[in-house]
């Protein structure tokens, strides 16, 4: 038996798992993102999942699954302002100043963008002191301001957090400089990642999108827009952080390049002699030989002038080649 499957038999899958924690699929992904839930990376390249040690473990802890589903519950503006006790207006204006942060989001089916954020969080936001006279009262008029000029922290603040769940997966240096890598541009990582074949394998170890939309959809669209740095502090912090990890990365192990199949070679070798450019080899020239007699100059075929007030083909020449007749 294998070290795979010795492995694959001790763990569970996330789906499983979360069978066995009686959680939602949602709540699990909350759970896993929180660490409530600790999960290993599958060493035969099947993602993530969890050993039985840690299903027990969590089943054992006080006030199982009523206090997991505290943690890991998520609410949106009306609950979220019923939570802390103001109106759905002023908990908008609080999520946009950056204030309270969401946790995901989704997409409705009018593509409107919903947050969602952590009721614990909430709690917290509402029972501190410092935060009572922004729940009650005017709001300060610098802060107006930046309301007026269309501030919203809200995706900003929800990539800062993404980027801590993903890099708490993994210990890999190059799986960390890819996930710094997935909240840029593609222009930035190759204006700070020169080498192709970095780019490559950065691209190989990409978190997956957290939109289950077709590609290049609406959808898609729109959370790639949300998952992608905008603000240009944003960018800077990113592209430095993402030239330090990839550092740190070529320190542990270079970039593993990956061969082309031979399927891929055939294929390739079969476009460029279909595009009429030279293959794998050099083409081979010969001098062209002495003896060889001049090309023939090609034949070209004398058009006729049918319907021209002529006759045809055939007449013209008959009458060319036929004799001369006594008048």
């Amino acid at each position: 038996m294998s070290a795979t499957t010795i492995t694959q038999s001790a763990t569970l899958s996330l789906s499983r798992a979360a069978r066995e924690l009686e959680l939602r699929r949602g709540e699990f992904d909350l759970a896993l993102h929180l660490g409530c839930v600790r999960s290993l990376p599958d060493e035969g390249g099947g993602g993530r999942r969890i050993t039985r040690a840690e299903i027990d473990r969590v089943r054992a802890e006080a006030g199982f699954l009523e206090a997991l589903r505290e943690r890991v519950k998520a609410v949106g503006t009306t609950e979220g302002a019923a939570l802390v006790g103001v109106t759905n207006a002023r908990f908008t204006r609080l999520a946009r100043l950056g204030l309270v942060v969401p946790v995901k989001f989704y997409l409705n089916r009018y593509r409107m963008v919903v947050w969602l954020y952590l009721a614990e969080e909430l709690r917290q936001f509402a029972t501190d002191e410092h935060n009572a006279p922004l729940l009650r009262g005017r709001t300060p008029e610098v802060l107006r301001d930046q309301l007026r000029e269309g501030l919203d922290l809200r995706p900003r603040n929800w990539r800062g957090r993404h980027l801590g769940f993903l890099l708490r997966r993994t210990e890999d240096p190059w799986a960390r400089a890819a996930a710094v890598a997935s909240l840029l541009d593609p222009v930035h990582v190759a204006e700070i990642v020169k080498d192709p074949y970095e780019r490559a394998h950065l691209n190989r170890l990409r978190p997956a999108p957290v939109s289950q939309a077709a590609p290049d959809s609406p959808g898609a669209l729109i959370a790639e827009r949300i998952t992608t740095a905008d603000h240009p502090d944003e960018i800077g912090w990113l592209r430095a952080d993402l030239g330090q990890s990839v550092l740190d990365a070529r320190e542990d192990r270079p970039a593993r390049h990956r061969l082309p199949r031979p399927s891929q070679l055939r294929a390739r070798r079969t476009r460029r002699r279909r595009a009429g450019r030279p293959g794998l080899h050099r083409p081979v020239f010969r001098a062209p030989c002495e003896s060889a007699s001049p090309p023939r100059r090609p034949r070209t075929r004398r058009r006729s002038r049918r319907g021209r007030g002529g006759c045809s083909r055939g007449c013209a020449e008959g009458a060319r080649t036929s004799p001369p007749t006594a008048p």
